[in-house]
């Protein structure tokens, strides 16, 4: 159910006194602060063995957190490049507990490394099956590829148990979001042009890294107010912006230029092997083409029922679409349209959680 929207005397009250709002906002984190709470497996033998190579491994490491819920059927969420995983599923938190506890992974501000993802990745999986649980990943647009990068190397999670998975407009490749520099067709998206920028970056130049990154910064800020713009924004909302600035603003430029260097490293699934079998669902945006660029290998892959098929043989794929043709869903928009995905989210988990089913990895 939608959250109720400010009325609109509150809503001018917020307006003339940006102290009233931030004290709104601050009341709904502290809420949310209580209920979700670090959290660490009770075994990381993975973590240990990929610390051991690593000259600054704190840098690098993941934060963990959990919010109890009722079910048996946990759910593990994994985020784009933002915001944060304890943000971006605020209107979908609800949901999931109503099948189990969550947990977020929220990426370091000031470093990344796939070794370390994977590795606490699989110790948490492990650590839910040791307590007879099987989770849901719940992975979104750049968290999709991170997690199909670890399906493609398989030994991290081998021997494992998921009860599902989830993708939120994936980005499974590079090729997703940047075309080559001879391809123009369909005009050049703003994240499309900072990406291009920051990977011809010589990383031996720290003054050239940084500006692209800050370039990058603004560019995440402008592609949320843009999905903000004349929305009537709940107490939530507001709380959520605020935490989403913060992310943005206090990622540094090591941090946010270390994950782009992870995305270099994707590959699209070729089909010669099942990237998993289990039960899959993808959520594609109604204007997912407005995000990803024109020929987007992730996008046609999933399209296409043959080859969604030799990739996810358990997977679905919907579109999501809004009831007003005035408001139509943007990539991975989790947040502005909560409304839209939630009633399909809920009907896959229902079918899911309903059966006995469990995919080892």
């Amino acid at each position: 159910m939608p959250p109720a929207p400010i009325p609109p005397f509150v809503e001018n009250v917020l307006r003339r006194h940006p102290a009233v709002a931030s004290a709104a906002s601050a009341a709904t984190g502290l809420l949310r602060r209580m209920a979700i709470k670090p959290f660490h497996p009770s075994v990381r033998r993975r973590e240990s063995a990929v610390r051991e190579g690593m000259p600054a491994p704190h840098a690098v490491r993941c934060h963990l957190f959990r919010e109890k819920g009722n079910g048996s059927t946990p759910t593990i969420v994994i985020a784009g490049f933002v915001p944060d995983a304890t943000e971006v599923v605020e209107f979908q938190r609800e949901l999931f507990r109503n099948y189990g506890s969550i947990y977020y992974l929220n990426y370091p501000r000031n470093g990344f490394s796939q070794d370390m993802f994977s590795a606490q990745l699989g110790d948490l999986v492990e650590d839910l099956n040791r307590r007879g649980e099987s989770p849901v990943l719940f992975c979104i647009s750049f968290g999709a590829g991170l997690v199909a990068r670890l399906f493609r190397e398989q030994a991290t999670l081998e021997g494992l148990r998921l009860r599902g998975m989830v993708m939120v407009s994936p980005v499974l490749c590079t090729e997703d979001l940047v075309r080559p520099d001879r391809e123009r067709t369909g005009g050049v998206r703003i994240l499309e042009s900072n990406l291009r920028r920051i990977l011809k970056a010589d990383p031996e130049n720290g003054g050239d890294v940084t500006r692209q990154m800050e370039r990058a910064r603004r560019c995440f800020q402008s592609l949320f107010e843009a999905g903000a713009e004349n929305r009537v924004l709940s107490r939530r909302h507001l709380a959520i912006r605020g935490k989403i600035m913060e992310v943005i603003e206090k990622t540094s430029c090591r941090g946010g230029y270390e994950r782009v260097l992870a995305l270099k490293d994707f590959a699209v699934p070729d089909g010669s092997r099942p990237l998993f079998e289990g039960p899959h669902l993808t959520l594609l945006a109604e204007a997912e083409d407005a995000m990803l660029v024109p020929g987007s290998p992730a996008l046609a892959a999933l399209r296409e029922t043959k080859s969604l098929r030799r990739i996810f043989p358990g997977g679905t794929v919907r579109t999501v679409s809004s009831p007003d043709s005035g408001d139509t869903v943007a990539h991975a928009s989790l947040i502005f349209h909560h409304h839209c995905y939630n009633p399909l989210l809920k009907s896959w988990y229902d079918g899911v959680c309903g059966t006995g089913l469990v995919q080892a990895v």
